[in-house]
């Protein structure tokens, strides 16, 4: 496995400098006040009642990787460093490729760190939280092709270590390996990768974990959503309409489980509740103003299937808050932000890397 996470940081190494020789050729055809890589580098400073406060620095470009090829937005290629004082870290690697006018897209990404969190447990004398320790490598990509306008197919992989250790023993340690094979369908009308204002976004996904590419035992999940966009205030504005569903399904380890709170639902920072699946329905309003500037507000609910705890099953989980966007570049509409939301019990602040959906 060492040998593969080499290569695939070489690869990820080598796909961004490509893209930069590739911008260095072409810039003689270009006026000279047209940057040909979008660079910045953004603070990340956040607070979470589970890591406590979190600071680091995300270092982002994005660029064309054909200068002639007017259709493709443009790809992205971002590091996220970020430490905690609860003594958790990790690093990110990703990358988002459009080329070939759009009729390709290839994600890929690497992570790695060491995470001090907490899950609740209720099948004991004394129901309460309870610190874990899970040291993490996780690396992968999916590569998806036009087959007809807007429709997209295609297919993944994923990869992903455990190393688990929890608090007094409540559970036993453990050492897990995934490997996860994707299949993908999606029916993309946005105006805008990262901002869009109008259009449909519904995609499926279906994620297998069989034995015979080294899993201990198979699992399936299947992830779906579907995101509506309706321009408000003469298209100044934006207001997003979204359902999303998480379904998993057979031997679903502590690991692969879902948390309320990490994904969709804002509002749940302390890990209380998870379970094999969750569906929820959302909306979000988007307010522009200035050149750079922008505030939303969002309200939704959830509920969660396969929680250890029963009384967590099938509940209702409302979350509701407000966020900030700032413009991180210049010639794209891409948001960086602050999001502060409560839940049923929990409250949490979300740093954003773009939208939310």
């Amino acid at each position: 496995m060492q040998k593969f996470l080499l290569l695939f940081l070489s690869f990820l190494c080598y796909s961004v400098l490509w893209s930069q020789k590739k911008t260095a050729d072409t810039t003689a055809l270009q006026s000279p006040h047209t940057k040909s890589i979008d660079f910045n580098i953004m603070p990340y400073l956040n607070y979470n009642r589970t890591l406590d406060f979190m600071f680091g620095a995300i270092p982002m470009m994005m660029y064309k990787i054909d200068k002639t090829d007017t259709i493709s937005p443009k790809s992205l290629s971002g590091l996220t460093a970020v430490y905690t004082t609860n003594k958790s870290y990790f690093i990110a690697l990703f990358n988002k490729f459009y080329f070939k006018e759009d009729q390709w897209r290839l994600q890929l990404f690497f992570a790695a760190g060491n995470q001090n969190e907490q899950f609740y447990e209720d099948d004991i004398d004394i129901p309460a939280f309870y610190n874990y320790q899970s040291k993490r490598i996780m690396a992968g990509g999916t590569l998806q092709y036009k087959i007809v306008k807007a429709f997209y197919g295609g297919i993944g992989y994923s990869y992903a270590h455990y190393d688990t250790a929890y608090q007094d023993n409540v559970e036993p340690s453990s050492i897990t390996h995934t490997n996860g094979l994707q299949i993908i369908a999606m029916y993309d009308t946005r105006d805008a990768i990262y901002y869009p204002t109008k259009g449909t976004k519904t995609k499926l996904r279906w994620i297998s974990y069989p034995t015979w590419i080294g899993n201990e035992v198979s699992a399936n999940k299947i992830l779906t959503e579907y995101n509506k966009y309706f321009p408000m205030r003469k298209a100044a504005d934006v207001l997003v309409a979204r359902f999303s569903g998480k379904f998993g399904l057979g031997n679903i380890s502590f690991d692969q489980q879902i948390t309320i709170g990490n994904e969709d639902i804002r509002g749940y920072s302390q890990g209380k509740y998870r379970g094999d699946g969750l569906i929820d329905i959302q909306g979000e309003y988007r307010y522009n103003f200035g050149k750079k500037m922008g505030l939303v507000g969002f309200a939704g609910v959830a509920t969660i299937y396969g929680s250890d705890t029963e009384s967590f099953n099938w509940g209702l989980y409302p979350g509701a808050g407000i966020g900030y966007r700032y413009r991180a570049f210049k010639h794209e509409k891409f948001n960086v932000g602050l999001d502060a939301a409560v839940g049923k019990g929990d409250w949490g602040l979300y740093f954003r890397i773009g939208e939310a959906f």
